[in-house]
């Protein structure tokens, strides 16, 4: 059976069939879209599987790639490099667990500026940690500081600043802990608060001699952390 004419719809023979963009043509139908120009197969220009002459070849702002099995085995090509390389990287990255961050102008900048703020907190707790453990309590610290000083004390040695644990007589008064104390040198007294303490007996000022009756040890006591009882 005779195909039909790309134009005219009409039987195409073989013996003037033209075979073009995917269709059959009559050699007189074989023409321009727009001016009705004859065409043949060197003349002619296709669009949207039209024939057209050169003066009337539609214009177009991009070039149309089709979708050739050439350029389709291309893209998928370039599909397969990409997930190659994208698959190289990620094995050479895997496991290091960090990003690289460039190392910018800006990037130091910052990281100086973090660097000083952790010197600073540094600074601040070590003061912090430098307060003494025979330091006076908060709630007397402000009458301890208050308390008129000794020059002649303050004029001695500074190994004689605090005078010689001395038992002195025995019928001392009674005291308790206020609050906990640490020993700091051999001849002192550790107190938890609460702890009573007997035989205690003024031996300077700031210090007292006397035993604690919870551990059996005797020495000496600071005088702002207990009271009489």
């Amino acid at each position: 059976m005779n195909p039909p004419c790309g134009r005219c719809n009409k039987p195409v023979y073989p013996t003037e069939k033209i075979n073009c963009l995917d269709k059959y043509w009559h050699k007189g139908c074989f023409s321009c879209e727009v001016c009705k120009m004859a065409l043949s197969m060197t003349t002619y220009k296709g669009f949207e599987k039209k024939p057209y002459c050169s003066m009337h070849y539609p214009k177009t702002s991009f070039t149309i790639v089709a979708d050739t099995p050439e350029n389709l085995r291309l893209k998928q090509q370039s599909m397969l490099n990409s997930q190659a390389l994208y698959k190289e990287d990620f094995e050479k990255n895997k496991g290091k667990g960090f990003s690289v961050v460039v190392d910018t102008p800006e990037m130091q900048r910052v990281k100086k500026t973090q660097d000083q703020i952790s010197n600073i907190k540094y600074h601040e707790d070590f003061e912090k940690s430098r307060i003494r453990s025979d330091a006076p309590p908060p709630e007397n610290r402000q009458d301890y500081e208050e308390q008129p000083s000794n020059p002649e004390r303050f004029s001695q040695p500074v190994g004689q600043m605090r005078p010689a644990a001395v038992a002195p007589p025995g019928g001392g008064k009674r005291y308790q802990a206020v609050y906990s104390y640490a020993a700091a040198e051999a001849d002192e007294v550790s107190l938890q608060e609460g702890d009573l303490l007997l035989d205690v007996e003024p031996i300077d000022e700031g210090w007292m001699f006397g035993c604690n009756q919870r551990t059996g040890q005797r020495g000496m006591l600071p005088a702002n952390y207990v009271r009489p009882v």
